[in-house]
């Protein structure tokens, strides 16, 4: 590629922000539930939904997401069949501190450019 065809790619805007950028805030996407009660599981997949074709980064980063979040919701239903037993309040604590942990993690390795995979991930968009 050359330096023109560069600058082009680097100036492409996703949402008005670039790649980096759009996929750190698309991770953090997650906590706008704590203002809108649903929006942490509808806003990063419109994100993700609205540019996947546009750059193959945000397509990536996307999948990755939204295998964390239907993990996550796995993770909580065993976890609440598991309280009729009392050990799954504990599943109910590690998965609420993952799903802080992890898209912090992913946003601030996005926004240096770096794909990173969430662990404990179940593949389900591949």
């Amino acid at each position: 590629m050359n330096e023109e065809e560069n600058e082009i790619v680097n100036d492409v805007k996703y949402w008005g922000m670039d790649q980096n950028t759009f996929c750190m805030l698309m991770h953090l996407s997650q906590f706008s539930s704590c203002l809108i009660p649903g929006a942490g599981l509808v806003l990063p997949i419109v994100m993700w939904a609205t540019n996947k074709d546009s750059s193959p980064t945000i397509d990536q980063h996307g999948k990755a997401i939204i295998n964390w979040m239907i993990s996550a919701l796995i993770y909580l239903a065993i976890s609440f069949v598991l309280t009729f037993i009392v050990i799954g309040f504990v599943g109910f604590l590690v998965v609420s501190v993952l799903a802080i942990i992890f898209p912090i993690i992913g946003a601030v390795k996005a926004n240096s450019g770096i794909y990173w995979k969430y662990p404990l991930t179940f593949q389900f968009i591949k």
